[in-house]
């Protein structure tokens, strides 16, 4: 029987006490140690395994780690694994910057160490659903995507806006779900709320593919909402990522005979289908990933590289909202 890998966590904030269980309940994985000079606030782990300093996590000996700590900490922690040949899994985004975040693919790369990153809505079962249809042509031709993330601001978050928070998930599963990425971006911002970062975010994207993308994110709604609506020559797949639901909404295939509304309305009503897929956890599933990928296994991660260029396309994002210009990405 093969011995359980040894498992760290640096962060155990809103989304680190979340990691803590999620790891705890992998059979194969075992937690030894947590990173926290705050300690554990929300009472996650045992006491014994909680320590102040990554040195300390590091003398306890671990194969792989899990950095759930502010985006501006990212480069430091992360090169500091890279460095000891420990396995990361960076939550999103990678870093504050591109440049931050090149640095950490390359420190990684150095050392021949696995470095992943924590962009959850990859493993959310709607959205996998929906990317593996589109892939068997289901939607046909693509024309359009549209999400949605908006909601209530949440307390956990204090070093960065909209744009590297929320937007970074829409940026990266847009992408990943149209198999294409961005070749320009024009995008609008505000700030409302009297806090240092934008918390409104409006962007419209052009992907190589010739498909528009069209993102509505914000800290501002009283409601949470997590939309994904993929519009094609057959229909419109719409992804509650919330609730991780996908429901297909069929062009009609009857002719409309009143020639005045046929022209009007262009493609008619058909069926509806909502499809009842498994909904295991997303964060089970991506820890599960990147288990597997520690042992050497074919497993679905997020590469570094794929953070970085989620990161590259958050900074365009920024800079079109910034000059009012339309920016190019290459």
């Amino acid at each position: 029987m093969t011995a359980p890998l040894r498992a760290g966590l640096v962060g155990l904030g809103m989304m680190g006490r979340h990691h803590a269980r999620a790891l705890r309940e992998l059979s194969d994985v075992e937690l030894v140690g947590v990173v926290d000079p705050g300690g554990d606030r929300f009472g996650a782990v045992a006491p014994e395994l909680v320590v102040a300093e990554l040195d300390e996590l590091l003398a306890r000996g671990i194969d792989l780690c899990v950095v759930a700590t502010p985006t501006v900490t990212h480069e430091a922690i992360g090169t500091r694994l890279a460095q000891a040949g420990v396995a990361a899994l960076i939550e999103k985004p990678l870093a504050p910057d591109s440049a931050a975040a090149q640095r950490l693919v390359e420190v990684f790369e150095r050392h021949g160490v696995l470095g992943c990153v924590g962009h959850i809505e990859r493993y959310n079962p709607a959205l996998q659903n929906l990317r593996a249809r589109l892939a068997n042509g289901e939607l046909g031709e693509l024309y359009q995507i549209v999400t949605r993330r908006q909601g209530p601001f949440p307390v956990r978050i204090a070093d960065v806006g909209v744009i590297s928070d929320l937007a970074t998930h829409d940026i990266d599963l847009t992408a990943w779900v149209t198999r294409s990425a961005y070749r320009s971006l024009s995008a609008r911002t505000a700030n409302r709320s009297g806090r240092p970062h934008e918390d409104l975010v409006s962007a419209v994207g052009l992907l190589g593919i010739d498909v528009v993308a069209t993102h509505l994110v914000n800290w501002l709604s009283p409601f949470k909402e997590r939309v994904t609506i993929v519009t094609g020559e057959r229909g419109c797949f719409i992804a509650d990522t919330l609730m991780a639901d996908l429901t297909f909404y069929e062009n009609g295939s009857q002719p409309t005979q009143w020639d005045t509304i046929a022209n009007f309305r262009g493609v008619s009503e058909g069926n509806m289908t909502r499809y009842a897929i498994p909904k295991p956890e997303p964060l089970a599933t991506e820890l599960a990933a990147f288990a597997a990928a520690v042992r050497g296994e074919d497993a679905d991660v997020v590469t570094l590289r794929a953070g970085l260029g989620t990161v590259r396309v958050a900074e365009a994002m920024k800079e079109s909202a910034r000059t009012g210009a339309t920016v190019d990405i290459t």
